[in-house]
């Protein structure tokens, strides 16, 4: 659980943050409830007995990651034995992203894209939220984990809570630690995180193997 209540954070961190107004104290505080409720309502529906797939599918908060992870061939992969640990956006995180990256995302030409948006979501093994705060104490205030993406992600606790850093200005904040999955352990996410989108490798061609014999030279018409 995290230490300290929930406070309203910005979903995406791709748009400029706003300062909020004392006049928009109220709306603030409403969105945070909002937010820690959607994070309970997620968690609430998850069985520990299941795994990471089986868990997301079954939260009312996660079906638009669902439907990417479907997208992007990850289900099997997210399914097995692990264990992962999953940062998992809902889906007021990703109703936050510019409708145009969505839409480039789950194009299905860009499928390559999409499952590195979505492994820069996941670290190997089963990373507590205590584990968490004890490499930012450790780091001196910062921790850096790489993801099955294979770049990292910066972790700092900001009043009590984790905060989540990716690339290109990306953040979010955990908004409910320590989901037990029978795989691994999901912590809910309140953004989505965005690497440097590296073009998909180009597909070469197999090359023959050394020992294979050079095909025999067709015999001449008789």
């Amino acid at each position: 659980m995290l230490r300290a209540k929930f406070f309203a954070v910005p979903l995406f961190a791709l748009t400029a943050a706003a300062m909020v107004a004392p006049a928009h104290a109220r709306a603030s505080d409403e969105a945070a409830e909002a937010t820690t409720a959607e994070a309970e309502a997620a968690a609430g529906a998850m069985v520990d007995s299941w795994n990471i797939v089986q868990n997301a599918t079954k939260s009312p908060e996660h079906t638009t990651l669902v439907k990417a992870l479907t997208a992007a061939g990850l289900t099997d992969t997210l399914s097995g034995t692990g264990p992962f640990t999953v940062f998992a956006p809902t889906d007021q995180a990703f109703a936050a992203v510019p409708q145009s990256m969505t839409a480039y995302l789950m194009d299905p030409g860009n499928t390559a894209a999409l499952a590195q948006v979505l492994t820069y979501h996941v670290v190997p093994g089963a990373i507590s939220s205590t584990d968490l705060y004890a490499k930012i104490k450790a780091g001196g205030g910062k921790a850096t984990l790489t993801t099955v993406e294979g770049q990292p992600l910066t972790f700092t606790e900001v009043s009590g809570n984790i905060k989540v850093d990716g690339t290109q200005g990306s953040s979010g904040y955990v908004t409910q630690a320590d989901v037990a999955q029978s795989n691994g352990m999901i912590h809910i996410l309140n953004g989505v995180l965005i690497p440097e989108i590296k073009p998909a490798a180009a597909v070469e061609p197999a090359a023959a193997p050394a020992d294979t014999a050079p095909a025999a030279e067709a015999a001449p018409a008789s």
